[in-house]
């Protein structure tokens, strides 16, 4: 597939007046039998919703903004960047154990940013842009693929010192097996793996917070960490206000100029004890960012978790999410991410997809629901954006319905960000044009298909009946499962092998 590399924006977008109107459709959900329900009378329903909420369905009136055509003339998409992988680790734990997830868990960019791609990293701070395609089996409908990457996480040593604040649930729930012996293990082996110069600090919450370890030089001091960490027991309920103020006013008073100042919440994330008020919660952790630059990197566990909260969380507090249910998931996210990625490489970054009017009949954007920002506010810097560091790629996948005979340029894909150091902005861009667009989804590149596969899975997942607008090209379950296997004996991707393993466990659950 030809590839558009980036070049830097020379020209400003074409401004346009009406507000974007993305959406998220959902696939049909069927599985070969054409039944697109779970069967209630099997005992095998979806799981509830965390912590006892109720939310709508996807398929009520709830979401109805986000799922309608981008209305003409508006042919601009804007968002913040989201790197959060936390809906498609908690689904994959959910289906194991035997339960659909609650379709409002299901975030299908989420579901796309847990797999590795292949694009163009830059050298230097900022982004690459890759823009791709290839057409649907429904006629003039395609898929267009919107790859943004940074620059690899190179040498630990040459990043910042770290002065990492744990904040970690110890309530009577985090004693289930996989939470906080998990976490505990986790912590052990990512102490040994920090620098010397890099600093921690540990925080515990149950009924209320208690500070175990203030921020801490690790050079010299690793044991006096390590028997913190070995102290933490499960307690009572879970005050998680409380242990939220205690871990920013701790990251607070050993906040160190110079270095990547980060707070890591290790959590279930259901509150159920103090203040419970998210928006409480939320306005501090906003507050602490806005004034001292920390960020929060947000880490579920636990078979019942309050991803909603988890993840309302971490984006008032310029961070991400992720969601670890063994060891495997814990070592790669404590003893490989987070060392290597605690630099950022960008501040407040969007993007936004300028659509050719002469070419586009109509587009929807997969997922972002609640990362929509204004067209208008693409350029103002003072409005918040989405925080990446090196490592990361982020992926808008993009419904797409060219006009009958539409010949020429297709899309503008921009990205503009803060220097995390200067706060200096920047934009990149790369374009798409319609003869660059592959014939079929199936004739793309490995990486492009496994986006769509994920992307269609997490589509199915989100639809409770067939009466959805479907996304287009959307296979049946069985057709889902049979495309990832062979995509992971393709691609040789362990993490393609448990996308395979899971879409045969929703499709058990949906026969």
């Amino acid at each position: 597939m030809e590839r558009y590399r980036i070049r830097r924006l020379r020209v400003a977008l074409l401004a346009v007046t009406a507000a974007s109107g993305l959406l998220l459709t959902g696939c049909s959900g069927t599985d070969d039998s054409g039944s697109g329900k779970a069967s209630d009378s099997s005992g095998r329903g979806y799981a509830p919703a965390p912590g006892g909420e109720q939310h709508s369905s996807p398929d009520d009136g709830s979401q109805d903004d986000s799922r309608e055509v981008a209305p003409s003339p508006d042919y601009l998409s804007t968002f913040a960047l989201d790197v959060d992988t936390a809906s498609y680790g908690y689904a994959r734990r959910t289906l194991a154990d035997g339960r659909l997830p609650d379709p409002s868990t299901v975030r299908p960019e989420e579901f796309v940013n847990s797999f590795r791609q292949d694009y163009d990293r830059p050298d230097g701070n900022g982004f690459t842009v890759t823009v791709d395609g290839a057409r649907t089996t429904e006629d003039d409908w395609s898929l267009v693929r919107v790859g943004l990457a940074t620059r690899s996480a190179g040498d630990p040593d040459d990043r910042p010192p770290a002065a990492l604040t744990f904040v970690i649930d110890i309530s009577g729930s985090m004693g289930e097996p996989g939470r906080l012996d998990l976490a505990k293990d986790s912590l052990d082996t990512m102490t040994d793996q920090l620098r010397d110069d890099d600093s921690v600090a540990i925080v515990t919450f149950s009924d209320e917070a208690e500070r175990v370890l203030p921020m801490t030089r690790l050079d010299g001091n690793r044991d006096d960490v390590h028997d913190a960490i070995d102290s933490l027991e499960p307690t009572d309920s879970t005050n998680l206000g409380a242990g939220v103020e205690t871990g920013y006013e701790t990251a607070e008073d050993g906040l160190r100029d110079g270095a990547t100042n980060r707070v890591v919440l290790i959590s279930d994330a259901l509150a159920n004890t103090g203040d419970t008020d998210s928006e409480t919660i939320l306005e501090r952790i906003a507050s602490e960012r806005r004034e001292h630059g920390i960020t929060l990197f947000g880490v579920g566990v636990g078979s019942d978790y309050g991803d909603a909260l988890m993840e309302e969380l971490a984006d008032k507090g310029d961070g991400h999410t992720t969601y670890v249910s063994d060891d495997e998931d814990a070592r790669k996210v404590f003893v490989e991410q987070l060392p290597q990625n605690i630099d950022l490489t960008a501040r407040d970054a969007k993007a936004q997809v300028a659509f050719d009017p002469e070419t586009v009949e109509e587009f929807r954007l997969v997922g972002y629901d609640n990362r929509k920002v204004a067209d208008d506010d693409f350029r103002d810097d003072s409005v918040d954006g989405g925080e990446v560091g090196p490592g990361h790629t982020v992926t808008a996948l993009y419904a797409v319905r060219t006009k009958e005979g539409a010949d020429g340029h297709l899309a503008t894909a921009s990205v503009r960000w803060l220097d995390p150091d200067t706060r200096d902005p920047h934009e990149e861009s790369g374009q798409l044009e319609t003869d660059a667009l592959d014939t079929s989804v199936h004739q793309a590149g490995s990486r492009f298909q496994v986006t769509t596969l994920a992307a269609y899975f997490a589509d199915t997942l989100r639809s409770t009946d067939g009466d959805r607008t479907s996304l287009p090209g959307c296979p049946s379950l069985s057709e889902l499962s049979e495309q990832a296997r062979d995509l992971a004996r393709t691609t040789e991707d362990e993490d393609v092998s448990q996308l395979a393993a899971t879409i045969e466990d929703a499709q058990r659950l949906r026969d």
